[in-house]
Order: C-alpha cells, then sequence, then structure tokens
C-alpha cells in the first residue's frame, strides 16, 4: 500500500520566506475585508467581486509554490532516478486546479 504521508521538507531562503509570507498576509487581508463587506451589508455583486480576487491571489499563491516544487524538489527527484515523484506532480496539480 502507497503511504499517504507527506512529512517532507522543503527549506527556502529568508527572502523566498519573506515574499510568499507577504503574499498570504494579503490575501488574508482580503479575507477580513470580506468580513467587513458582510458585516456592513455590502452589495452582494461588490462582495462576489472581492471573492473572485481573493480567489485568484491565491491560486497565484500556489502557482508560485508550485513552480519552486517543480524547480527544485521534483528535478532533484528525477536526478535520482525517482521517475514515480511525476504521480504526486500530477495529484498536486489536479489540487491546484
Amino acid at each position: 500500500m502507497k503511504c499517504q504521508c507527506r512529512y517532507k521538507s522543503a527549506p527556502r531562503t529568508e527572502e523566498e520566506k519573506k515574499a510568499l509570507r507577504s503574499r498570504l498576509n494579503r490575501i488574508i487581508g482580503q479575507l477580513g475585508g470580506i468580513g467587513n463587506m458582510i458585516d456592513d451589508d455590502r452589495y452582494c455583486g461588490d462582495i462576489l467581486i472581492q471573492i473572485s480576487a481573493a480567489e485568484k491571489a491565491l491560486h497565484s499563491l500556489g502557482r508560485i509554490i508550485m513552480k519552486n516544487h517543480l524547480d527544485t524538489c521534483v528535478t532533484e527527484q528525477v536526478k535520482k532516478g525517482n521517475t514515480a515523484i511525476m504521480d504526486e506532480v500530477m495529484e498536486l496539480f489536479d489540487k491546484l486546479g
């Protein structure tokens, strides 16, 4: 049986962490703004536009992390002869949508 556990590590530079954290904090801010809009009884269309923007920002963050994963972790595994990593990549693409 294939283990579905993923307790792997992907070291990132402080600069990379800072950039990713900055993007994530902006997304968190967008979500907080959406919450405020709901509390303020804002127009549904305006809320939906903000939800769409937050979804796109989160998707963009996912694409950045996926690219980094392909450039580092996946490349290393393929160089080591582990072509089974491609199954994981396809699963991740499916989940990222």
